[in-house]
């Protein structure tokens, strides 16, 4: 079977070379402690800082096919997981260079594509034993994780700078009319009042630990204990909690009369601590070294856990969790408020001063709120010729007669505020706020059927449609405060808060002073919070910090150890020729030997990108006496387990958790993690096979004899 593909410093396999070399960008991004990336544009001159591979794909020009693949094939990554991607990204350049290398070796492409497709499934089948069922990772933490005598004086310390910080205490956005410190008891005792979490604050102290503290009711004198910490909690003795994963007791006081009115405290005591401290101490696991969003993430799962225990719905629900990115603040000021949190046009502000504490009546609108907007599926009439699609709205036209006759409806139900899920007209927009009524659009489908199900507002396609029950009320609307009190204007744009009582969305508010970081903040939050929504919908995950790979690495290279089997007789149907089967078997060592190379690559970048290792031959060098360890201890399962329950793996020493120390374990998903293996192989392999479908198109002699025969390799 003639056969030949370029030389290697001329064009050969034109589509694994662009596939190396955008991976090659995407080196930085891989593991906890990545380094971020500027993307300059070039027409604008504006920077953005990414710190992902589906911004860094977007920002890059991809001409060729090859790089259009691998685009989609990140983006399809990133649609189901919203993680993965990076090692999806590595794992195809390094996967690219591999083949490349078996080629050299005048390997077939049949047999690559067959070998390395088998060993990857037996991978994926290997790591089975790393996977940790939910239940069991949680009775971990909680056993590993709250004993005092396991905390060091240096976290100590750290809990104590960060308690005392004001700005980092309120990560849990209380209602605003509420005091600050302390909430009455009148106030708590609605229990139908979304279970007291809009009068209550959530402290950061569950950026460290399991669950969040919440702010007791003034004048409550009882004693709450913390289950297996041997922490007792009192008002009258003013005894306190520190800023730690570790809920203990310290010797001296560090807190001020005013921050001794916060105790902690955990609601609804469970039977099983391990009830107590599973999400929260999860999240913590899947962050992989990200705080910020970690506190905030924490802070929802206490609401969602609370709520969840008074109206029986699910525990965590990322349908009821939304974003608004403010610029202008400091990080320390991300928290999650209730209800729904957008930016407005001062314009539109200035409607918000005449509905202080208003019910106002709600309207949803399921598409755009313009006159030409039509819903998907519309079909004109055949009998009707448009000579002029958009008239121009002068001289009271046909523009003007449906601005007023759409003004006039919303004016005749009474409605307050508007809600639409696509875009509005400029100039509706500018007749509503002169009549007093606010219209915001772009709403997301999720934040339309929250406030449908708390206010019974039924969303509508055009106003044509609407009647007094598809009018909805009890919202209410005011501007926005940070977590000192403050109203917030920040420009062009200003935060306002839309809430219904017994709502349960939630805002996650995150903030920042670096324009050009926005993007990142709200990328990393969406990334570990899709980590524990993917990790509560598998019921398991991996053990983390290189562990899984490390197994593969070494599953592989036993595969390739293993002597030569000559070529059954599947093998030969499966290739319809004998040739091509004995030519797989004998070629089975080094196609494996070339897929471990990803392997290993992969754990290499990872302990150099997080300071483990002085340089990535450092690096590969750690990984090979891990590697020569688990062989001699007999099984590589038993000695990963080992070193990752001792934090001995790939866990670099100067990362964000290192002065935790063994109390904090690392998991990855494990869904979005074997696809991303899939995905990354499956594109290398589809890349291979289409180059080599190209070249192996003309004959032999035609090769020999024309001008281009030097750039070719014959196989």
């Amino acid at each position: 079977l003639p056969m030949a593909f370029r030389d290697v410093n001329a064009r050969r396999l034109i589509g694994l070379q662009q596939l190396s070399a955008l991976a090659l960008a995407g080196r930085t991004l891989l593991g906890p402690m990545k380094s971020c990336k500027f993307i300059v544009d070039e027409s604008t001159n504006k920077s953005t800082l990414i710190c992902s591979a589906v911004r860094l794909i977007e920002s890059l020009d991809l001409t060729s096919a090859a790089g259009q693949l691998l685009n989609e094939t990140i983006q399809a990554q990133n649609k189901e997981f919203k993680t993965g991607m990076s090692t999806l990204l590595f794992l195809t350049g390094a996967w690219s260079n591999a083949v490349l290398e078996c080629l050299q070796q005048n390997v077939p492409v049949s047999a690559i594509v067959s070998v390395m497709s088998e060993g990857l499934n037996s991978c994926c089948e290997r790591v089975q034993c790393l996977q940790i069922p939910i239940h069991d990772v949680n009775k971990e933490l909680c056993s590993s994780s709250v004993r005092p005598n396991t905390l060091k004086s240096e976290t100590c310390q750290i809990g104590r700078d960060c308690l005392l910080n004001p700005q980092n205490f309120l990560y849990f956005q209380k209602d605003i009319s509420a005091p600050e410190e302390v909430i009455p008891r009148s106030l708590c005792s609605h229990q139908e009042d979304d279970c007291n979490f809009n009068k209550c604050v959530v402290s950061p102290l569950a950026g460290f630990g399991s669950i969040a503290s919440l702010v007791k009711p003034a004048g409550d004198k009882s004693t709450s204990v913390i289950s297996g910490s041997g922490v007792i909690a009192s008002s009258w003795n003013k005894q306190k909690l520190t800023h730690s994963r570790y809920f203990s007791t310290l010797g001296k006081s560090h807190f001020s009369s005013q921050e001794g009115n916060f105790q902690g405290y955990l609601s609804g005591h469970s039977a099983d601590p391990c009830e107590c401290y599973g999400l929260g101490h999860l999240a913590m696991t899947l962050s992989h070294g990200n705080q910020t969003s970690m506190k905030v993430l924490q802070s929802i799962v206490a609401y969602q856990q609370e709520r969840a225990e008074c109206s029986g719905s699910s525990r965590f629900n990322i349908a009821e969790i939304v974003t608004c990115c403010l610029l202008g603040l400091p990080e320390s000021y991300s928290c999650v408020s209730t209800g729904f949190v957008t930016l407005v046009s001062p314009e539109q502000a200035t409607v918000i001063k005449y509905f202080k504490d208003k019910p106002l009546r709600l309207l949803l609108m399921d598409g755009d709120l313009t006159e030409q907007y039509r819903h998907l599926g519309f079909n004109r009439p055949r009998n009707v010729w448009t000579i002029l699609e958009h008239p121009a709205l002068q001289g009271g036209g046909a523009g003007d007669l449906w601005l007023s006759s759409t003004l006039d409806i919303l004016i005749s139900f009474e409605v307050d505020l508007v809600l639409v899920k696509g875009n509005v007209c400029e100039n509706l927009m500018e007749r509503c706020i002169a009549s007093g009524i606010l219209v915001i659009g772009s709403v997301t489908r999720d934040v339309l059927h929250a406030f449908g199900e708390v206010t019974s507002a039924q969303p509508v396609t055009y106003l044509t449609q609407l009647n007094a029950s598809c009018v909805g009320s009890g919202a209410q609307v005011e501007l926005w405060k940070a977590c000192d009190g403050r109203a917030m204007d920040l420009g062009e744009l200003v935060p306002v808060r839309i809430k219904v009582r017994g709502i349960p969305l939630l805002t996650a508010v995150l903030t920042t002073t670096v324009a050009s970081k926005m993007q990142l903040i709200e990328d990393q939050f969406w990334t570990l919070v899709y980590r524990l929504h993917h990790a509560l919908n598998d019921k398991k995950v991996f053990l983390g910090g290189g562990a899984v790979e490390l197994l593969c690495l070494s599953h592989i290279q036993m595969l390739a150890e293993q002597p030569l089997q000559p070529a059954n007789k599947d093998a030969v149907k499966e290739f319809h020729n004998p040739w091509l089967a004995a030519s797989a078997t004998e070629c089975k060592s080094v196609v494996l030997q070339a897929l471990a190379s990803g392997w290993k690559q992969y754990l290499s970048v990872v302990m150099y990108n997080t300071a483990k290792a002085a340089s990535e031959l450092e690096a590969c060098a750690s990984v090979d006496h891990h590697l020569k360890k688990a062989v001699d201890c007999g099984s590589p399962s038993a000695y990963i387990l080992k070193e990752f329950r001792r934090g001995g793996l790939l866990r670099g020493g100067s990362g964000p958790f290192a002065d935790h120390g063994e109390g904090l374990k690392v998991y990855d998903n494990v869904t979005a993690k074997t696809e991303a293996w899939r995905r990354a192989l499956d594109l290398v392999l589809l890349v291979l096979q289409t180059d080599a479908e190209i070249i192996t198109g003309l004959k032999r002699n035609q090769l020999l004899n024309s001008h281009l025969s030097s750039e070719f390799m014959f196989l």
